[in-house]
């Protein structure tokens, strides 16, 4: 069993059936025996970029992440202390959020962002 991150553009190629989305990728979220999170911060940077029409993304999120059995991963302020000490590697605060709730709660990332990885996080590249 994993606990799985998806990074916000894994749950919309996800959610799109996108072929980007590589085989691996998809088979661990797909396995019943993993948990599979998605964060709060992930619903943020997807609603701003939609409201300033930089990105097309469905409507309804929350619901759909129910729907597809995935956990919703709230922002505490321990996540946000932590993101804020994270050195300068990113510079993207939306996938510093990121790192700070997998290094927090003890996540693999799924990402094909390789700076993410520079923080010690365990990663899973998106794209295989």
């Amino acid at each position: 069993m994993r606990r799985l991150l998806l990074d916000t553009h894994t749950l919309l190629w996800w959610l799109a059936d996108d072929p980007q989305l590589g085989r691996q990728a998809r088979t661990l979220v797909k396995d019943a025996r993993n948990t599979v999170m998605v964060s709060a911060a992930s619903a943020w940077e997807i609603s701003i970029k939609k409201a300033i029409r930089k990105l097309e993304a469905p409507e309804g999120l929350s619901n759909l992440i129910e729907d597809e059995g995935f956990e919703s991963l709230p922002i505490t302020f321990f996540h946000g202390e932590r993101a804020g000490a994270l050195p300068l590697l990113h510079r993207d605060p939306f996938d510093r959020m990121l790192v700070a709730q997998a290094q927090a709660e003890g996540l693999d990332v799924i990402t094909s962002d390789d700076r993410i990885q520079q923080y010690g996080v365990q990663t899973v590249d998106a794209r295989s």
